[in-house]
């Protein structure tokens, strides 16, 4: 498997910076490596526009390109909610489509040029 060029620390400060250019200016994003695997972020997105719902995602490179997502939590003002109400599915989606993005946007780095 082709792996990212980098991993880890350099990895997350990467995301951190490249992440809010894919994102409506209202919402936040906070990502830190994963402590068991290299090739995976945690990323923490604030939804701040839209009555404070917040989702946790792991993102793990599948290869230097690419990237799996898969939703951990939804919270709504700081509870556990479902994720399957329209707006929430709505928001999840774009959200990821934002990660997906960032992921391409990077991918010079990731790929090694």
């Amino acid at each position: 498997m082709d792996k990212p060029a980098i991993t880890g620390t350099e990895l997350a400060h990467a995301w951190a910076i490249e992440l809010p250019k894919h994102m409506p200016n209202s919402d936040h994003a906070k990502v830190w490596p994963d402590e068991s695997d290299d090739q995976t972020l945690r990323v923490h997105m604030t939804n701040a526009g839209r009555s404070s719902y917040t989702f946790d995602f792991k993102c793990t490179y599948v290869d230097s390109r690419e990237v799996k997502v898969d939703l951990v939590d939804v919270e709504r003002d700081q509870v556990h909610i479902e994720e399957h109400s329209d707006i929430v599915q709505e928001l999840i989606q774009n959200d990821v489509r934002h990660i997906h993005e960032c992921a391409q946007a990077l991918r010079d780095i990731t790929h090694g040029g």
